[in-house]
């Protein structure tokens, strides 16, 4: 795999991915990855310097939908005649090994994909040198102001386009939906009494009423938000510990 260089001797650079399975839907079925999608980025310019995305063939197709509820979705003729896991594990292992990872509601489910899939191998995972869940980091930055914080609510929020549930459609709309993330929040620490619809000592936010007949946004006057200063990113946590739990909803 080419090596770029982003700006800066040493500077590690970001792979955001992401993993399309198949949903188990009875007792002892196994997750299968069925799609891995991920770009590399620039941490300085948040530039895409490298893209891969590949289907995967199961080892068990039965597990795989004949025809797919989602109109993107993965069917079965799809992924029939797809590479198995071992035959893509070396260029998966290439861009994620040593890059901070980066995606949505990744440290609950496709880091634990991704181990057990090289495990199925019997080859060793890659590993991070950190991590940045865009979930949890989102929900403390940016509160839940799209609701249930699903990749497909805010990418509504934001006008950003219907989801598509593809693994490189999904990294693309991820890193989208931070930038304007961190936009609105920089907007807001500048002027967080004005621009968060709020003032001092009042509980509720402005009226049309209180603002001589226009209100502060097209949003719907009853919206919140929560008081933020400041962006932040979050370290890894150890994908390999047991508090890490499965799940079988995807975020």
């Amino acid at each position: 795999m080419e090596v770029y260089n982003s700006g800066k001797e040493g500077m590690t650079e970001i792979a955001f991915f992401d993993l399309e399975t198949n949903v188990p839907n009875r007792a002892g079925q196994r997750f299968w990855v069925l799609e891995f999608g991920a770009i590399v980025v620039c941490p300085q310019k948040l530039a895409e310097l490298e893209s891969y995305s590949t289907l995967i063939r199961p080892k068990d197709l039965s597990v795989v939908s004949l025809k797919s509820s989602r109109c993107d979705g993965i069917t079965r003729a799809a992924v029939a005649n797809a590479p198995s896991f071992e035959q893509v594990a070396d260029k998966i292992f290439s861009i994620l090994n040593g890059r901070v990872w980066a995606g949505h509601n990744i440290q609950r489910f496709d880091c634990i994909r991704i181990k057990e899939a090289f495990a199925e191998i019997g080859r060793p995972a890659p590993e991070p040198v950190g991590m940045i869940d865009s979930l949890g980091v989102l929900t403390e930055k940016f509160g839940r102001r799209s609701g249930n914080m699903k990749m497909a609510s805010l990418a509504t929020y934001f006008g950003l386009g219907r989801q598509k549930h593809r693994s490189l459609d999904d990294v693309r709309m991820n890193l989208e939906v931070l930038k304007h993330c961190a936009t609105v929040l920089f907007l807001e620490s500048s002027l967080p009494n004005v621009l968060n619809g709020k003032r001092q000592g009042s509980p509720t936010i402005m009226t049309r009423s209180r603002t001589n007949g226009k209100l502060p946004c097209r949003e719907e006057a009853s919206q919140k938000s929560p008081q933020i200063s400041s962006i932040g990113y979050q370290r890894s946590v150890p994908y390999t510990r047991g508090s890490l739990r499965k799940v079988t909803e995807r975020v």
